[in-house]
């Protein structure tokens, strides 16, 4: 069945029910992991994409480890605790995934989701430990939104990694981890993904064009008036699965 027009104005209707808002959340993770596996992200085991529980509010949702991202269903979810013991579902996370996201859902908690993995162009960005310019259309979804995480702990061994990350992450949508790659949170796991598709691209600008001239600020300032909101983000990632996923129903 062809798909809908989508009306994105209700992008963000409230569910109500806990156990609908939840199987929602994992079905739109499920989905999220066959994007990034679809455009051939995650084919090492690096990255991940959470999504917090709705009524266990310090536990949140990831692929369980092993499973190849563009055939991630809902069942291959695992519900993470606090100590970062896997509590329902089977199977197994990366250790780095739980370092990352629990301090970032503990420091940020008006995100439902954050996502990382290793891009062709994000992560040799990452390399020149500097922030995107406003070079493109895309990248002005970051503008004065998305910080740089100066460290040099690559491999996140422990907690305290990843609380240093929710520090330079601050109130922004994004970050950039030095020498390691993008992470995007949101407000949705839609909007969450669709930005960190945007921010690929808007690496891959600055990859290809170094010496790119910058869009002037009135300019950018204004560009992220309809490219950076959370409705932007959500918009991109309907495009996403309408693309990369042709039958939604595959990860039910």
């Amino acid at each position: 069945m062809p798909y809908q027009r989508f009306d994105s104005s209700s992008y963000e209707l409230p569910i109500h029910d806990t156990a609908a808002l939840r199987a929602h959340r994992k079905t739109r993770l499920a989905l999220g992991y066959r994007v990034f596996g679809a455009v051939r992200w995650g084919h090492l085991g690096d990255g991940h994409i959470s999504a917090r529980d709705p009524e266990l509010t310090d536990h949140f949702w990831l692929g369980g480890f092993g499973v190849p991202f563009d055939q991630m269903t809902v069942d291959d979810l695992v519900l993470v605790g606090p100590a970062g013991k896997v509590v329902q579902g089977h199977g197994s996370i990366n250790p780095a995934a739980f370092h990352i996201h629990a301090p970032l859902h503990a420091a940020r908690p008006d995100i439902v989701s954050a996502a990382h993995t290793h891009t062709p162009y994000g992560t040799p960005f990452s390399a020149l430990v500097t922030k995107l310019r406003p070079i493109t259309q895309e990248s002005c979804a970051f503008y004065d939104d998305h910080e740089v995480f100066d460290d040099h702990e690559v491999d996140v061994m422990s907690v305290a990694g990843g609380e240093r990350i929710g520090v330079a992450l601050g109130g922004a949508k994004a970050v950039i981890l030095r020498n390691h790659g993008l992470l995007t949170v949101g407000h949705t796991v839609d909007e969450t993904v669709g930005f960190f598709v945007a921010m690929e691209r808007s690496a891959e600008a600055h990859m290809k064009a170094p010496g790119g001239i910058a869009i002037d600020h009135e300019h950018a300032a204004t560009a992220y008036e309809s490219m950076g909101t959370p409705q932007a983000g959500w918009i991109m990632f309907q495009f996403l699965v309408r693309t990369y996923v042709p039958d939604p129903a595959v990860v039910g």
